[in-house]
């Protein structure tokens, strides 16, 4: 059975309708936006959650599209059968009214000032070009013809630059007699990546002119919709700006406009003859709390949707990694205190913490204390909401756990990647000079330290343990880590094999304690299983002269160790 295309990647409004890939009617917001008649509203969402094609359906509903009734009635065709149309003449009549400036800044990444205050220049450009009919027009005088060229040639100086949103916005309103809709996506990135490169205050100092001179109280403005994932402080950006309207995901209001809602879910898998699969996609990509309203991720759901209909046996992925805030989230791991790392723990096992909300914050404040890190994380969607209240003393306090399947996978691959990485730093050399020479007292003391270093899974069992040995050890020089190899009558878990028979190889095999009174007992166990299935032989029959057996046992994060047959530590 033939499908519609799925949008994957396609966040151009006329692209999706014209082309007729799927679309989940989001047109209501529009309705709303008219209905609460914000000046300016920031709306504040995780990445890839719909934000860019809700602003480019607005700006196609809104903008004038020409007098020409041709061009009307292609407009009304991108709409048709959408539930705006049905909402009445109200909401009709602001159809194609108004001039519209769609100014978009993700892709002001550069690691310079130079090389991003370029980027947003060449941004400024492409609307001035796309609105240079003006300048055939009556109401603009012959040097603001001439600012606008220099705007739209990339040739104006840095000053012009600082208030070129209001200035166009003018143009505009004095030309076509009608107020502007400013709509601005994705605010906040090149701010985010000012801070990292090092040029943050050029990047603020910058941004806060162009919006405050277009947004603040202006005469030519109709309303602006503003994009982000996280709400700058107005003190930093906004400043004020009595008339910012913020919904954030805390927000009662417009929750059922970025993301997947239930129904919508519902009606996609029927579509695509997936009813099946609903529970595998509720229970890797539900569980967003915006407001009130549950969502699911719809740039995940989306990218499941098209393999599961090519593929019926196609598995669900991690599709989501906000790689925007991966350096935030790293430095919360890396930073990460004993009561930190039981939390991360605690959320990658199911279980819920409750943090303060700092809602209005800048990106100098997010490394002042974990508590913002902490709140990075939760706008930026690695977390979801489970319950909200004030304190005594009319604090905002949530309840956070990891939303869904997708987001624990993608958090438990990057921190243990990242633990990985920062033990591998540390200096193993006692730990391997240990091991070659039989000593299970130091090899406990080593393998302990280093556990009191990482993360762990109470869901892991022995693979968490054997993953985790098998990467401090594979840094031993003069010998390969081999991991699983097939001995004797069975498998060790992992043999340490020297590229030299004159050094001793090592056969280690792990237990699970349940108790910490059982290690000693579960690491004898282990170590007598070495012998009785007969793990050594290989590297016997090898010719290595003295092949070292290990038995270790786990209990959280202290381990004990019996090496040979007998020599037993706790």
């Amino acid at each position: 059975m033939d499908y519609r295309p799925l949008p994957v990647g396609v966040d151009n409004f006329e692209k999706l309708m014209t082309n007729g890939y799927y679309f989940v009617d989001k047109s209501l917001l529009i309705k709303d936006l008219l209905d609460k008649k914000g000046d300016v509203s920031l709306f504040t969402r995780p990445r890839r959650f719909g934000k860019t094609l809700n602003l480019s359906m607005l700006q196609y509903f809104f903008e004038d599209a020409g007098s020409q009734s041709e061009a009307r009635r292609e407009q009304e065709e991108l709409f048709q059968n959408l539930k705006i149309m049905q909402a009445g003449e109200k909401y009709l009549s602001h159809m194609g009214k108004y001039p519209v400036i769609h100014l978009t800044l993700k892709s002001a990444k550069q690691p310079e000032w130079r090389l991003a205050f370029h980027m947003l220049r060449r941004e400024l450009a492409r609307e001035f070009r796309r609105h240079d009919f003006v300048l055939g027009r009556d109401g603009l005088t012959e040097r603001e013809k001439e600012r606008f060229l220099r705007l739209r040639d990339e040739s104006a100086s840095y000053e012009e630059y600082l208030d070129a949103l209001r200035f166009l916005s003018d143009c505009l309103f004095r030309v076509c007699c009608r107020k502007t809709v400013i709509l601005l996506d994705e605010y906040d990135v090149p701010l985010e990546n000012a801070f990292f490169e090092g040029f943050y205050e050029e990047m603020l100092t910058f941004i806060r002119s162009l919006f405050e001179s277009a947004l603040k109280t202006s005469g030519s403005l109709e309303f602006a919709v503003i994009t982000g994932c996280l709400r700058i402080s107005r003190e930093s950006i906004f400043t004020g700006m009595n008339n910012l309207d913020i919904i954030s995901v805390l927000s009662r209001s417009y929750g059922e406009y970025f993301g997947f809602t239930e129904e919508e879910i519902v009606r996609i898998c029927q579509d695509y003859r997936l009813e099946g699969k609903y529970g595998t996609i509720k229970e890797w990509y539900d569980g967003y709390v915006f407001g009130n309203t549950n969502v699911y991720n719809p740039w995940s759901v989306i990218q499941c949707i098209r393999e599961m209909s090519e593929d019926k046996n196609a598995v669900p992925s991690s599709y989501w990694a906000n790689t925007s805030s991966n350096r935030i989230v790293r430095t919360l791991i890396e930073t990460a205190d004993e009561t930190a790392k039981k939390e991360i723990e605690a959320l990658i096992d199911g279980e819920s913490i409750v943090k303060p909300v700092h809602e209005d914050i800048t990106y100098e404040e997010i490394y002042k204390s974990t508590e913002y890190l902490w709140n990075f994380m939760f706008f930026t969607g690695y977390f979801r909401k489970s319950r909200e209240w004030l304190d005594s003393q009319d604090s905002l306090f949530v309840e956070m756990s990891i939303p869904n399947r997708e987001v624990k996978s993608i958090f438990r691959m990057k921190v243990m990647g990242w633990f990985d990485e920062k033990i591998k730093a540390k200096d193993r050399s006692r730990l391997f000079k240990a091991l070659e020479g039989a000593d299970a007292e130091t090899v406990e003391e080593e393998i302990s330290g280093l556990l009191m270093e990482t993360i762990s899974f109470y869901d892991a069992y022995e693979s968490f343990y054997h993953g985790f040995l098998a990467g401090i050890l594979s840094g031993m020089k003069g010998y390969v880590v081999k991991s699983n190899r097939e001995g004797g009558t069975g498998r060790s878990d992992l043999f340490i094999r020297p590229v030299t028979r004159r050094k001793p190889a090592c056969v280690l095999e792990f237990k699970i304690a349940e108790r910490f009174q059982d290690m000693e007992r579960r690491a004898g166990e282990a170590l007598r299983q070495i012998e009785e299935r007969q793990y050594a032989r290989e590297l016997e029959n090898d010719g290595y002269q003295q092949v070292i057996r290990y038995g270790i046992s786990f209990f959280g994060k202290d381990c004990a160790v019996c090496v040979e047959k007998s020599n037993c530590s706790q």
